[in-house]
């Protein structure tokens, strides 16, 4: 962001709460994950790190890279570039697809939605690719599309060749990394209506109906879990994004490297075991709260809401006390249209004790078009009425 001004503080009154520095939990205090290569597990709206084991290492994410072909696809919905009931047309190349698919055929159409669904619940290789042809063009510029995103997104281990996970040299990620792009998806709370189906159906009333099994078997054997994503190749091993809420509180937990499917869900199941058993959220604003508004010179309004771009939460111990927090919003001063809903246009901070706890972004609640000539000709005549 080039330049920012109108500096709001703003000292908690009705809700005083406390944003603790928890060290991060170390392998050697903790063994939730013996039998992974690495793990993580975050809580997702502060991104605080509750458990870590080798996280920073690179290793191939098998079909856990469909996590950000899915961010990509809800960010062209979120956006109106991309609608669930348009009919998404299936390419030669997209259906030649090995690995896991939903035996997409060549020309064969069909929904956004129902292409998530095999994505998501079935882990599609070739929906995935169908999808980042209609987005990207094609498959080469949807993965540039996907690096991009990985640089916004600050991931700093990480770098995509396909949109599916199949094996390819210089395809790889880490927990750490798999772990925030998990967050960035889950911004999109609509997404969840599909990673948390545990079976559904694609061609329906015909002679091809396909039953969809989610490969992720704790959405139905873990109470809360909604999600994320799957993974296995011969190199990846078995590896596993899965998210779950309880109680106002989401957390996030990865696994990547574990020997067989049985002893990847069972350590899942001891992360989020942890973390619900010995900490707690609580939530402040929920995505797309509207905190402000920023000025747009030469638009064809004069101001747009500033919006939260993410949930955002206070997290604490079981038990621990809370005290004060001092919240800032910092609004772009030179905004100039036009505007496109999206646009980082300030930031909230949360602090304690002028260390910086929270920093997220606030976005542009929906487009601005510059101003019309006839709409600028009429302020400047107002401007003049009242000066005179």
């Amino acid at each position: 962001m080039k330049k920012l001004l109108h500096r709001i503080v703003y000292i908690s009154i009705a809700l005083s709460l406390f944003l603790p520095t928890f060290a991060m939990a170390e392998e050697s205090e903790l063994n939730l994950a013996a039998d992974a290569k690495s793990a993580i597990l975050i809580e997702r709206d502060t991104g605080t790190v509750l458990y870590d084991k080798n996280s920073n290492e690179k290793l191939p994410p098998a079909s856990m890279t469909k996590i950000m072909t899915m961010i990509l696809i809800m960010e062209a919905i979120d956006k109106g570039n991309l609608m669930l009931d348009e009919k998404v047309r299936t390419s030669e190349y997209a259906a030649s697809m090995g690995g896991s698919q939903i035996f997409l055929e060549p020309g064969e159409e069909m929904t956004v939605e129902q292409m998530l669904k095999g994505i998501a619940i079935a882990s599609g290789n070739d929906a995935s690719v169908a999808m980042a042809e209609r987005i990207a063009g094609s498959e080469e510029n949807f993965v540039k599309m996907m690096n991009e995103k990985v640089k916004e997104l600050d991931l700093k281990d990480t770098h995509f060749v396909n949109p599916t996970g199949l094996p390819a040299k210089d395809h790889y990620s880490t927990a750490h990394d798999m772990a925030l792009m998990a967050k960035e998806l889950l911004k999109y709370e609509m997404i969840t209506k599909f990673t948390s189906l545990y079976e559904d159906y694609l061609r329906e009333g015909t002679d091809k109906k396909f039953w969809l099994v989610n490969t992720n078997r704790l959405v139905k054997f873990y109470p809360g879990v909604d999600g994320l994503k799957t993974g296995y190749t011969s190199e990846a091993k078995y590896c596993l994004t899965a998210t779950a809420k309880k109680d106002n509180m989401r957390v996030i937990a990865v696994v990547m490297g574990a020997s067989t499917p049985k002893d990847r869900n069972a350590q899942v199941t001891k992360m989020l075991d942890y973390a619900f058993s010995q900490y707690k959220t609580h939530p402040m604003l929920e995505r797309s709260a509207v905190v402000s508004k920023v000025k747009v010179s030469k638009g064809a309004t004069k101001t747009v809401d500033a919006v939260t771009s993410e949930s955002i939460s206070i997290l604490t111990k079981k038990g621990e006390a809370v005290d004060d927090v001092t919240q800032e919003i910092v609004l772009k001063e030179d905004l100039k249209a036009p505007v496109k809903k999206g646009d980082e246009i300030g930031q909230l901070i949360l602090k304690k004790d002028d260390k910086v706890m929270i920093d997220s972004k606030l976005v542009a609640a929906k487009d601005v078009e510059m101003a019309s000539w006839w709409q600028l000709f009429k302020r400047t005549v107002g401007l003049f009425t009242k000066t005179s």
